[in-house]
């Protein structure tokens, strides 16, 4: 038997049905926003009939953190976002706000991301430096770094509620049959697909967590684990290292397709971002 068989086995052997273990709340409603963390499983997933917000997996503590802003340990990163808003940084003397009078312009955005534009699979933090160097003259941030973090959920806080829909077909299709191939492909010593997880055993105890769907509609999220806010490709990352794989880069070719795919799995759920998960 592989090792990776053996581990889920022996994780399943000691775990409860995936429906026992939602304990929880199924209604998410933040500030009196209501948002959808079950939809109808697109065609094109059908190991899944619905996809699940991870909101639904976390504990009643955990899900309450998310319920209002004030209680939300990530707005501190958000008011931080806000002052780099203004920070004035580069050789051509502007800010964010220099261009862009208020963030919310950037509503809807978050939805439709990652995007195809001129042949090449475009990511928020891709916007976000291009910004940086092109109209600022300032230096690109790390990634993963704090400030790209925090910036990524504040712009992605605009489109909080509103339903994931990338784009997958035309110009996207062949980062997207990408994505789909990094998805399902077995890696590590391990020997485990991001499937094996977040298909074959969601809901299902994994040490002292509850495996998810591995959904992205809350990203950047705050994880209570290492109590900063984390990105999609430092979870990839740090996905690929527990199954004991060498990760690809924060930023390449093969994390961002897999973020299209990955993304592409949420559609219908609602962006949740900032969230919170364990």
């Amino acid at each position: 038997m592989r090792i990776g068989n053996m581990f889920l086995a022996a994780t399943a052997a000691v775990a409860l049905s995936a429906t026992s273990l939602l304990a929880g709340s199924d209604r998410l409603s933040i500030d009196g926003q209501e948002m959808t963390t079950r939809a109808k499983a697109p065609d094109y997933t059908p190991n899944l009939d619905q996809v699940i917000s991870g909101w639904v997996f976390r504990s009643e503590e955990t899900q309450a953190l998310e319920l209002d802003d004030f209680d939300n340990p990530s707005f501190v990163f958000i008011d931080q976002a806000n002052d780099l808003w203004n920070k004035v940084d580069g050789s051509e003397g502007k800010s964010c706000a220099s261009c862009h009078d208020d963030v919310a312009e950037f509503k809807g955005l978050r939805t439709v991301l990652p995007r195809v534009v001129d042949g090449k699979l475009q990511t928020l933090e891709d916007i976000i430096n291009s910004e940086r160097v092109n109209r600022m003259g300032a230096e690109p941030w790390g990634y993963t770094s704090a400030p790209m973090a925090a910036m990524a959920a504040l712009i992605s806080l605009q489109s909080r509620g509103m339903p994931v829909q990338v784009k997958i077909d035309g110009d996207a299709a062949p980062f997207w049959e990408r994505g789909k191939e990094i998805y399902y492909t077995r890696v590590g010593q391990l020997d485990l697909a991001c499937a094996n997880c977040h298909e074959d055993n969601y809901g299902k105890m994994i040490r002292a967590d509850r495996l998810s769907q591995g959904q992205i509609n809350g990203f950047p999220t705050y994880r209570l684990k290492n109590a900063k806010l984390n990105t999609v490709h430092a979870r990839f990352k740090g996905c690929m290292k527990n199954v004991r794989a060498k990760p690809y880069k924060p930023g390449s070719d093969e994390f961002k397709a897999l973020e299209l795919y990955v993304a592409s799995r949420g559609a219908g759920l609602s962006v949740e971002s900032p969230s919170v998960r364990n």
